[in-house]
């Protein structure tokens, strides 16, 4: 079991290399394939450890499941509980995304409340709010999401916010529900979109996802159906960074370049050369970046996903940057292991000023969170001498085979196996 990773920096990394199916899309249409009466094939799943996580959950309800090369067989007939563990459910934020849908099949769910990176609070009173105007009782003592309903009846749900988890379990509430329900201020991610159009395949009704006003028309038969999952946009993003931060050429194939048009925006800006067409995009870099400004927002605008892996890119820009979060209050922890490496960096309120710095030097750090550790990993591909990174099991969690596909492209990247005391390559 790798539990480090040990990086030379100063690799360019030149080539080719394919981005893995959407983790967070992956997230979304797994659980709602529960609600078919037969089974469903979804392919391109990315093989992470998150995946396998919900895979043991499904077993644990009682679906039958098969998941080989990235395809998965679910059977949901043969479910029979509406309560996953806590030992499970708390490994993962996406845990939640099956109480909606037990909730849809049973009447009942009893899902422990979510667990996953710990990036700040990630409050689900919108979750809440949203299955008690579709007719639910929810209660959440105990760290349980206890919820059930005698009957669902669609009606208007306004969020407060645009939040990607409650807009995904409305839905997934609503395809249950009696008559038309309206999500307001829904949000518009890719992945909303890829949930929508997986529904869709099972014979729902779903109309406006990717705008912010989402409607459903519930309480239709869902059959099961065979689907493929978009690409990763967060894998895509920090691919590009990873390319442009070492100075690389670096094409990403099977990618969706409209859903990177933030990223690309800010690469060009820096005087990253980005050109994209069809399912490919091609990044290449001298390594002298100007510093820029970035604000998260919820998509269209920059992912808060990638504030990470850019700002790690920044602490080596001509100038100072000003990073601002407006999502995640905690994902600026990892900034102290950039120092360790010899970033310039202050935090003030929810901004980070970051002022470039000739060059990092190696260290011994920690990944904090799941894209966290990817920025790691990306300074530690710019920095002078050998960087060891822990935490790798965060990086699993989120990234298929990320070492992998680094050392196709040139990175010198090897696993450590702690518990061993030795080392293997990867």
């Amino acid at each position: 079991m790798i539990e480090r990773l040990r990086i030379q920096g100063g690799a360019r990394l030149e080539g080719e290399v394919v981005v893995s199916g959407g983790k967070n899309a992956a997230l979304a249409v797994v659980p709602a394939s529960l609600l078919a009466d037969s089974p469903s094939v979804i392919e391109n799943l990315p093989d992470i450890n998150d995946i396998h996580v919900l895979i043991d959950m499904l077993r644990w309800l009682g679906a039958d499941v098969e998941f080989k090369n990235n395809v998965l067989r679910v059977d949901p007939r043969t479910v029979d509980k509406y309560n996953p563990p806590y030992e499970l459910s708390c490994k993962m934020r996406a845990s939640y995304y099956l109480a909606p849908v037990l909730l849809g099949v049973f009447g009942r769910a009893r899902v422990p409340l979510p667990g996953g990176c710990d990036i700040g609070a990630r409050p689900i009173d919108q979750t809440l709010k949203a299955m008690r105007t579709l007719g639910a009782t929810v209660d959440t003592l105990g760290g349980i999401l206890d919820a059930s309903a005698d009957e669902l009846i669609g009606g208007d749900i306004f969020l407060d916010m645009p939040s990607v988890g409650a807009t995904v379990n409305s839905m997934l509430t609503a395809v249950s529900a009696s008559g038309t329900t309206c999500i307001h201020n829904a949000a518009k991610e890719p992945h909303i979109v890829d949930l929508a159009n997986f529904l869709s395949s099972m014979g729902a009704w779903v109309k406006g996802a990717g705008t912010d006003v989402i409607r459903v028309r519930g309480g239709r038969h869902l059959h099961g159906a065979n689907y493929t999952i978009i690409p990763d946009q967060i894998e895509t993003g920090t691919l590009m960074i990873a390319a442009a931060a070492t100075g690389g050429d670096v094409t990403i194939t099977g990618a969706i370049p409209a859903h990177m048009e933030s990223l690309s925006a800010k690469l060009l800006e820096m005087g990253v050369n980005v050109q994209a067409e069809d399912d490919w995009i091609r990044v290449r870099s001298n390594g002298v970046f100007r510093a820029v400004n970035v604000k998260t927002q919820g998509y269209p605008g920059f992912p808060t996903d990638l504030q990470q892996p850019l700002s790690a890119i920044l602490a080596i820009a001509n100038g100072t940057s000003i990073v601002t979060e407006t999502i995640f209050e905690s994902r600026f922890r990892f900034l102290d292991e950039l120092r360790k490496m010899g970033a310039n960096v202050r935090v003030i309120e929810s901004s980070a000023i970051i002022t470039g710095v000739n060059r990092l030097v190696s260290a011994r750090v920690n990944a904090t969170d799941l894209r966290a550790g990817a920025a790691m990993v990306i300074a530690a591909l710019m920095a002078d001498g050998e960087t060891e990174i822990g935490g790798v099991e965060y990086i699993l969690r989120g990234y298929e085979r990320f070492d992998e596909k680094l050392k196709r492209l040139g990175a010198r990247v090897e696993g450590v196996c702690v518990c061993e005391r030795s080392y293997a390559r990867v």
